[in-house]
C-alpha cells in the first residue's frame, strides 16, 4: 500500500492557479471564452480577486479567436493585469501544438515574468474528437480544421528544447512550471536534474486527461504522485493539478486532500456543472475554492504566500 510522503509541498493553504483561455476550446464551443486582450486581462484580474494567487496565460488572435504567440498581444494583456492586480502571472512556452519552439519561448526574454510553464515531454496531443462533436455552425472556418489537424500532430518537447527552454527562463530569473502529462513525463524531469539543466526544488504541474498523455482518474492522479515521490523526492518538489474536461474539480480536491495545488480555469474545462456553461473564470475559482475549503478547510494562498512557497523573485524584477 502506498502512504503519502510528507514534503516541501504540505502546507496549510492551497495555491489556486486560473488557466484563462489556452489553446484548446475554439470560440464556438463557449460564447465566454476570453479571446480579446481586454476580456483575457479582464477575467484573470476577476480570477485574482476571486481566490486565484496566479494566473496561466495564451493570447489569441482577438478578430478570430484563435491561438496566437503575438508578442505586442501579450504586451498588452500583461501590463493590464500587472496595472490592476498583484496575481501572479505564469506565461505559457507551451503555447499551441502548432506554435514553433522559438514562437513559444520568445516570451521568456521578452517579459522575464515571474514563472513560465514548461512542457516536459513531446507527446500526442489529440483534440479532433471534439471536431464531431454536435455544435452549431462554426463560427470560424479554422476551429474544426484545427482540431482535426491533431489527429496526425505530434507535439514537440525534446530534452535538447526542454533545456534551452530552461536556460533561458534560469537566465532571465524566471521559475519553470514542469508541465507533466504522463507519467514519463516525470522521469524526464529527473533526467533534467541529473544533467543540470532543471534545479530543485521543482514545480510540477500534473496534466490530467489530455488525449495522448495519462487519463483522468483518481487512480492516474494518485499514480503520478507515487511515481514524482520515488523519482523525484517529496523534499524536491511542488505540485499542483489540473484535470481536461469533467474531471477537473474532483482531481483538484484530490490535489488539496494529498497536499498539493490546484489549476482550473476555461482553458481545461468549459463547464461550472453538468450542461452548465461556467461565465467566466472566476466562477471556476470560486467553486473549487469552496470545494477545498469545504473538504479540507483549507483557504487559499494570496499571491505573496505563493511566491514564498515556489520561491518567485517577484512582479517588480518584470519586463512589462
Amino acid at each position: 500500500m502506498y502512504t503519502w510522503k510528507i514534503g516541501i509541498h504540505q502546507m496549510d493553504k492551497v495555491i489556486f492557479t486560473a488557466a484563462v483561455t489556452g489553446s484548446i476550446h475554439t470560440p464556438t464551443m463557449s460564447p465566454y471564452l476570453p479571446v480579446t486582450p481586454k476580456q483575457i486581462a479582464d477575467q484573470a484580474v476577476e480570477a485574482a480577486q476571486a481566490g486565484a494567487a496566479i494566473v496561466h496565460l495564451h493570447v489569441r488572435n482577438p478578430e478570430t479567436g484563435q491561438p496566437s504567440s503575438d508578442p505586442n498581444l501579450f504586451r498588452e494583456v500583461l501590463t493590464s493585469i500587472k496595472q490592476k492586480s498583484d496575481v501572479v502571472i505564469n506565461i505559457t512556452t507551451g503555447g499551441a501544438v502548432t506554435m514553433t519552439p522559438s514562437e513559444r519561448v520568445q516570451v521568456v526574454p521578452l517579459f522575464r515574468p515571474e514563472m513560465t510553464s514548461l512542457n516536459m515531454g513531446s507527446m500526442n496531443f489529440g483534440l479532433y474528437p471534439m471536431a464531431k462533436k454536435k455544435v452549431p455552425d462554426w463560427k470560424f472556418e479554422w476551429e474544426q480544421k484545427y482540431l482535426e489537424g491533431t489527429r496526425d500532430a505530434v507535439f514537440k518537447n525534446t530534452f535538447s528544447d526542454s533545456a534551452f527552454f530552461c536556460k533561458t527562463m534560469y537566465e532571465n530569473g524566471v521559475k519553470p512550471e514542469l508541465e507533466c502529462y504522463d507519467v514519463g513525463h516525470v522521469y524526464n524531469v529527473k533526467q533534467h536534474i541529473i544533467d543540470g539543466s532543471v534545479k530543485t526544488p521543482v514545480h510540477l504541474q500534473f496534466v490530467m486527461g489530455v488525449l495522448g498523455g495519462i487519463g483522468s482518474t483518481p487512480d492516474d492522479l494518485l499514480h503520478m504522485k507515487m511515481i514524482a515521490d520515488r523519482v523525484i523526492g517529496a523534499e524536491n518538489y511542488t505540485y499542483s493539478v489540473c484535470a481536461a474536461g469533467k474531471m477537473e474539480f474532483a482531481l483538484c480536491v484530490l490535489s488539496a486532500v494529498s497536499g498539493g495545488h490546484v489549476r482550473v480555469g476555461l482553458e481545461d474545462n468549459l463547464y461550472l456543472s453538468k450542461g452548465v456553461l461556467a461565465k467566466s473564470n472566476s466562477e471556476l475559482v470560486s467553486k473549487i475554492k469552496s470545494l477545498v475549503y469545504d473538504v479540507t478547510g483549507k483557504e487559499g494562498a494570496t499571491p505573496d504566500e505563493a511566491r514564498q512557497v515556489l520561491g518567485l523573485k517577484g512582479k517588480d524584477k518584470t519586463n512589462f
